[in-house]
């Protein structure tokens, strides 16, 4: 998979983020009957005293086709007197996302985003702006980051995938109308300023592959959304996370490892005793390899176990 496909994935906020900042069409998907609904990324650990984390790999843009959910998503859900996602809910419903998002991306070096592409880029980016009616006027003060990512996920909301549906806002939307309290394991100006962060070429690669992306058509993204309907955590991590790991390895270490090992501390604070169960619901690859959630709280004594009615027994 491309870096760009890799890197959305990867980064949770930047989808969410950007689904609710930029102009694309989203709206709100009123969930409808499936005759099979997705096989659940969920684990799933279990602590002292009955305290217990279920751990729920999310996908930030779904179908209205893909709900209802499965049955063992629905018992975990129910069986949480809380959710823990990436972001906290009020970080993502604040009205001030859009402007903050807007302010970072911004230039402030005295050039245009023309300075920064090769010729060959800058009219790549002309005609698509051309075609898809993007008032490219309007965004030669931004960054790299910010006009990249804006094209994957237009690219992704035009074959029917949306932001407003996406798993963690539904559970976000289904907590509040159960009276569920729900936290976020980072804020949104974390997640920009890693954004933000990225260096000048990383940047552009983001930009140059998100164009070949829009020429090269939406298998990709298909793949990758079909990939997480059936479960399949193996090609998740081979195709994806592994081959990132593999061919940036600097980039993956900030926005996965690094955000990763951050999380532990609160994760197994709410595995002490008298915690109860708490839902965690986190951006599906976070969970995946030996760098993945799962594997590091495994690795520290937990027992950890894949919940998936519709799984074949795991073999160890």
């Amino acid at each position: 998979m491309k870096w760009m496909m890799r890197a959305t994935t990867l980064v949770l906020g930047a989808v969410m983020l950007l689904g609710t900042s930029v102009a694309v069409s989203a709206r709100q998907a009123e969930p409808v009957a499936r005759a099979t609904p997705p096989v659940p990324l969920l684990w799933k650990v279990s602590g002292p005293q009955g305290a217990q984390l279920y751990l729920l790999g999310s996908f930030h843009l779904l179908k209205q086709d893909d709900y209802p959910l499965s049955p063992d998503v629905d018992k975990a859900f129910e069986a949480s007197s809380r959710l823990l996602f990436e972001l906290p809910p009020e970080d993502m419903n604040s009205p001030a996302l859009a402007t903050q998002m807007l302010q970072a991306a911004m230039r402030r070096d005295g050039r245009q985003l023309k300075d920064e592409l090769d010729a060959a880029t800058w009219k790549r980016l002309e005609d698509y702006a051309a075609v898809n009616n993007m008032p490219l006027e309007r965004l030669v003060g931004l960054k790299p980051w910010f006009i990249g990512l804006t094209i994957s996920i237009a690219q992704m909301t035009r074959q029917g995938l949306d932001a407003e549906a996406g798993l963690d806002r539904h559970l976000m939307t289904r907590a509040a109308q159960a009276g569920k309290p729900a936290a976020g394991l980072e804020t949104a100006s974390s997640q920009i300023n890693m954004l933000d962060g990225m260096s000048a070429e990383e940047q552009r690669q983001l930009l140059r592959e998100a164009l070949e992306q829009v020429e090269k058509g939406d298998e990709q993204s298909r793949q990758l959304h079909a990939a997480w309907r059936r479960g399949d955590d193996v090609v998740l991590w081979r195709d994806m996370a592994a081959q990132m790991k593999r061919e940036y390895p600097g980039l993956y270490q900030r926005i996965n490892v690094e955000r990763n090992d951050a999380w532990l501390a609160p994760l197994q604070q709410r595995l002490q005793a008298g915690q109860g169960s708490t839902l965690v619901v986190v951006g599906a690859l976070h969970l995946l390899g030996s760098d993945g959630v799962v594997e590091k709280l495994r690795a520290r004594g937990y027992k950890v176990e894949r919940i998936c009615s519709a799984c074949r027994p795991e073999k160890r």
